[in-house]
């Protein structure tokens, strides 16, 4: 079983050497509760990816009641952990990264599809994930191009996608006005974003 400082440093070592202090430390302190706790209860890392996927189309689907608003938090939380816990367990695989991969784009689809849900003009949410997707996917291109490196930050990660959706859903359950105006202003920041890592691949690839 890996102590909490070896499961640290594995976890650096698999993003790039990133620090391991502040906000980070403390959810990979979470993070490793929750490793013991799923191996103790025999949890796969694929099995919480999928979990995380369940509860992506339970959003989806309940997008209209406040149960989607556990269920994304749920959803989150599932794909937050799966990857420590892989790390906890010695369950890294190529596999388990590509399936993470594909389910996180499969469960932003549907947190998008909750906000044509509740009202949202269609256009909003499909510009949203297109933009959303096209970033991962340059940044999936530069590691397959050898960089290595974490590269630029944005400010609409996906954590932040999933904090956007959420006080999404609370407005609209709290019947108050403003998802729209919310959701365009979140769609410039997502552009942005996209630019941002476009401009960091340019500045990599032509060294």
């Amino acid at each position: 079983m890996l102590s909490k400082d070896e499961f640290k440093a594995k976890w650096s070592s698999l993003h790039s050497d990133a620090e391991t202090t502040g906000i980070v430390g403390a959810w990979l302190n979470i993070s490793y509760r929750f490793g013991l706790i799923c191996t103790l209860l025999r949890i796969s890392p694929n099995a919480l990816t999928m979990l995380g996927l369940l509860g992506a189309v339970a959003t989806a689907v309940t997008a209209q009641t406040a149960w989607a608003i556990l269920f994304l938090v749920f959803s989150l939380f599932c794909d937050g952990i799966d990857g420590s816990v892989a790390i906890f367990q010695h369950r890294e695989s190529k596999f388990g990264a590509t399936l993470d991969s594909v389910v996180d784009r499969i469960s932003e689809a549907l947190w998008f599809y909750a906000l044509y849900a509740i009202g949202v003009p269609a256009w909003i949410p499909i510009t949203l994930w297109s933009v959303a997707a096209f970033q991962e996917y340059a940044r999936a291109k530069l590691v397959s191009l050898g960089v290595s490196d974490i590269g630029v930050v944005t400010p609409a990660e996906r954590p932040v996608r999933a904090s956007f959706l959420f006080i999404v859903l609370i407005l609209n359950q709290l019947s108050l006005p403003g998802a729209t105006e919310i959701s365009i202003a979140f769609l410039l920041l997502q552009i942005y974003s996209f630019v941002s890592v476009v401009r960091f691949s340019r500045s990599r690839l032509l060294q």
